[in-house]
């Protein structure tokens, strides 16, 4: 059975306070960038994970190696420290939000593309529709 880590980070992408959810299941990661805005309290960080997770739109999966954590209390303590350091986001999570932009544009442009194919055509029968009232002579 797969194992599944769930896992928030929160820092401050300039302007902005940003959080980054990433999760593994087995070996896949998937990533999740949320913008708070002004720096958020606990509670609305515990709201946002109670109320608005299942909306979430996650990245498409990506391999990545999966570390088993220690139980030594003094190298939990020291992960916990570099955690808080100023780091950002892993270039695993990187990779997994790179992976949904690009997926986002691809979708957007083919969107795009059938509006536009769409109103050429509306134009087009316009056109052929005029050009008839015109022979027809009204």
């Amino acid at each position: 059975m797969d194992e599944i880590r769930e896992k928030l980070t929160v820092f401050f992408d300039d302007p902005f306070w940003a959080g980054v959810f990433e999760r593994t299941v087995g070996h896949r990661l998937s990533a999740c960038k949320v913008i708070f805005g002004a720096e958020p309290k606990d509670y609305e960080v515990l709201d946002l994970i109670l109320h608005c997770y299942g909306r979430l739109k996650f990245s498409p999966s990506v391999d990545t190696d999966v570390r088993k954590e220690s139980s030594n209390p003094k190298r939990l303590q020291r992960e916990a420290h570099r955690q808080t350091e100023v780091r950002g986001i892993g270039t695993r999570s990187q990779q997994a939000l790179q992976l949904q932009r690009e997926e986002n544009r691809e979708n957007r442009k083919t969107v795009s593309r059938r509006i536009q194919e769409e109103e050429r055509q509306k134009r087009f029968e316009q056109k052929q529709q005029k050009r008839k009232e015109k022979h027809r002579g009204r």
